[in-house]
């Protein structure tokens, strides 16, 4: 099968572009016929405003290279992972001219909300869930700026009038929680396909001998950071905590280092690195207190046999399965964090079959194969005219 893979990648490397670069190499391993058809937002650096904003609306050079594709290598299905802000939904259309079906992975809330997160304020916000994203743009809501923000709320309004999303022949939530919002804004469910993220190559289960707790993330106020380092305050050295990532909150972090017994900040590390931590640690924290779309660490944890601490809301409440491959606490709450990292410690046996189940639970829904068996599901259907 002929596929084209597009895809928009954001200033900083992040999880969205690992995703891509997974299911491309999958598509070309088992015998596919993939172009992978790359953009990259650092081309807008240096254009004025007035073109900047032209281009998320609709991007004409986008569209005459997705189509120009379309002639050339002829394929059977577009595959959109991102097109914000550079490529522009301007692509769906491309492909529609020359009769290509198209798919869209919902890696996020873009289509949605205007920041993407359903967060403001350190707390969830729906606000414009279901309706014209006005309020957003009037809070500022995109990078803090109006400006920005009413250049992303008229993207939405403007190819909602298109109809450039009744265009798209299906949608692909990463998660039952994510399928649920984008049917609550009025997105036909029969064109939402549930398919998560997946780890590939299988790094296998590591042995957690390291006796430490890791937190692998960007370093901003929705990962619940604020939450990870006053829970640790609490425990008062009680268990070794390694962060891993990088972000507008490093200063905290590197601050709390020396104060907060056993607290060790080590940066950002590669996938690899990120790895082997995993292979050795107790268990993952996550304490993100937004709406997660399929976050690659959980997955990752999983493949490594990692039992996870997660905030009990949204995808990352439906991916972890309280007391069996980790242990829920009230989302923002450091107190309830401190005393399930203390159940955890005194509870080895526990911790120890939570490990099994979670590397059963990765071999059940996120291997490799398991996602390609899921895509070719998907991609047939869409061919076949079907749902």
């Amino acid at each position: 099968m002929r596929i084209l893979q597009l895809h928009t990648h954001y200033q900083q490397p992040g999880g969205e572009d690992q995703s891509f670069a997974a299911e491309v190499a999958l598509l070309r391993e088992r015998g596919h016929q993939v172009q992978a058809l790359t953009f990259h937002n650092r081309d807008l650096e240096g254009l004025p405003p007035w073109a900047q904003a032209t281009n998320t609306l609709w991007n004409s050079r986008v569209y005459r290279k997705v189509w120009e594709a379309m002639r050339d290598f002829r394929p059977a299905i577009l595959h959109v992972h991102n097109t914000f802000p550079l490529a522009s939904p301007a692509v769906v259309h491309a492909a529609k001219a020359e009769g290509v079906p198209v798919v869209i992975t919902l890696h996020n809330y873009r289509l949605l909300c205007v920041n993407a997160l359903f967060f403001r304020q350190r707390q969830v916000c729906e606000d414009c869930l279901g309706r014209l994203p006005w309020r957003g743009m009037v809070r500022g809501c995109y990078r803090d700026s109006r400006a920005a923000s009413a250049v992303v709320a008229g993207m939405l309004a403007f190819h909602r009038m298109l109809g450039t999303w009744e265009k798209v022949d299906r949608f692909l939530a990463l998660t039952e929680f994510a399928k649920s919002r984008f049917v609550a804004a009025g997105f036909p469910p029969e064109r939402i396909v549930v398919k998560p993220n997946f780890v590939h190559p299988d790094p296998g289960p590591g042995q957690g001998r390291g006796g430490y707790a890791l937190f692998v993330g960007r370093l901003t106020p929705e990962k619940g950071v604020e939450t990870l380092l006053q829970a640790w305050s609490r425990l008062g050295g009680k268990v070794p905590l390694k962060v891993v990532g990088d972000g507008p909150l490093r200063p905290r972090v590197e601050a709390a280092v020396g104060r907060l017994p056993g607290l060790e900040y080590l940066g950002p590390k590669s996938p690899s690195e990120v790895q082997a931590l995993m292979g050795e640690a107790a268990f993952l924290v996550f304490p993100s207190e937004w709406y997660e779309g399929f976050p690659r660490v959980l997955v990752e944890a999983f493949a490594s046999g990692l039992p996870i601490l997660v905030a009990s809301m949204g995808s990352q409440g439906e991916i972890v399965e309280h007391g069996r491959t980790g242990l829920h606490f009230r989302p923002g709450d450091p107190e309830d964090l401190a005393e399930k990292v203390e159940w955890l410690l005194t509870h080895p046996e526990e911790l120890k079959r939570m490990r099994r189940e979670a590397r059963a639970e990765f071999e059940a829904k996120y291997t490799a194969e398991r996602n390609y068996e899921l895509l070719m599901e998907i991609y047939r259907q869409v061919l076949e005219g079907k749902g």
